[in-house]
């Protein structure tokens, strides 16, 4: 049984997907303490016990304590099984993180997860960024995992469905790979017309002369997003009420920017360490997020040590 300390450094949620994530894929059962016990409202909140919900379908695993405000949870993993499942996160809680947890599995078995939720969430990487950054350079290096939006749900509404297909996978080493593809997606559900194309318009004047794509949607989820994103890069925006929407198209921009001086922005490295400890390889990236040390304290718990060099703005993870 592998014990973990929930209020470990970052100590939020990605602790929770991660160490449920990797105990389905090794096998090994897991307890996770003190869960987010530094937050303003400690213990899981619906997003992670979405998370959990869907590391534990497809690995079979009995649990414990998996409830909202719960601060200790057991994961015991079954028999790995290909299956088709459906989540809905009850709230506006991330889509894409709760992706995070199920995909490493998925990834060797196969499947399809359904989930009902926030497409486009604060504190958390767009739909968009997920699917043409994150899952991008996956499918580089072997991935064969396609993602459709069904609907987009923003905060507080929610009400966003995507469902992601995975064929069991052979994944090269991290890094020998550079994913295809840029551009800028401006989304809107809600609003006028001109919303999307002015954030988009804003946001190509300062990352460039990018492919831009416009989605609109009708429905009572309001809400609007801009993500920029080219090889292993992204950045993202979301607007709100006070803001221009070509202050919503700069600020993705400027995030976009911010992360092009190697292999891959922070975030992206964030989300793509367990797969470098799983399959091997290195890349490159400006710096180590607080939950990027977070993450590699956890794989080391579970026997996969990162190698870490390089200095300045620019540090190399190897494994």
């Amino acid at each position: 049984m592998i014990t973990i300390d929930g209020g470990t450094l970052e100590g939020g949620g990605q602790l929770v997907r991660t160490a449920v994530a990797l105990a389905a894929v090794s096998g090994e059962p897991l307890t996770i303490q003190t869960i987010r016990k530094n937050r303003s409202v400690p213990g899981l909140a619906a997003q992670h016990v979405a998370a959990v919900k869907a590391a534990a379908a497809i690995s079979t695993a009995s649990t414990g304590g998996v409830f909202i405000g719960s601060g200790e949870i057991t994961f015991l993993p079954g028999r790995p099984e290909r299956k088709d499942i459906s989540i809905d996160i009850g709230t506006a809680g991330s889509i894409p993180l709760v992706i995070s947890a199920w995909l490493p599995l998925a990834l060797q078995t196969g499947g399809t997860i359904t989930i009902t939720g926030g497409t486009e969430v604060r504190s958390a990487p767009t739909i968009d960024y997920c699917d043409c950054v994150f899952l991008e350079f996956l499918r580089s290096h072997g991935g064969r995992i396609s993602l459709e939006i069904l609907a987009r749900g923003y905060f507080p509404e929610g009400g966003g469905r995507v469902r992601v297909s995975v064929e069991p996978s052979r994944i090269k080493p991290l890094g020998t790979a550079c994913p295809a593809g840029c551009g800028i997606v401006s989304a809107t559900s809600g609003l006028p017309d001109h919303v999307a194309s002015r954030q988009a318009n804003a946001a190509a004047s300062r990352a460039g002369d990018l492919p831009i794509r416009i989605i609109r949607q009708d429905g009572p989820s309001i809400g609007s997003s801009c993500t920029i994103y080219s090889g292993g890069h992204g950045g993202s925006a979301l607007g709100r009420r006070g803001i221009p929407a070509e202050a919503v198209g700069r600020m993705a921009a400027e995030a976009f920017l911010g992360g092009h001086s190697s292999d891959l922005d922070p975030h992206a490295a964030d989300q793509l360490l367990p797969y470098l400890a799983l399959y091997g390889g290195s890349f490159g990236t400006p710096e180590l997020t607080s939950h990027a040390m977070t993450v590699i304290s956890l794989l080391g718990q579970f026997g996969h040590p990162i190698s870490i060099s390089g200095e300045g703005d620019y540090v190399e993870v190897s494994a």
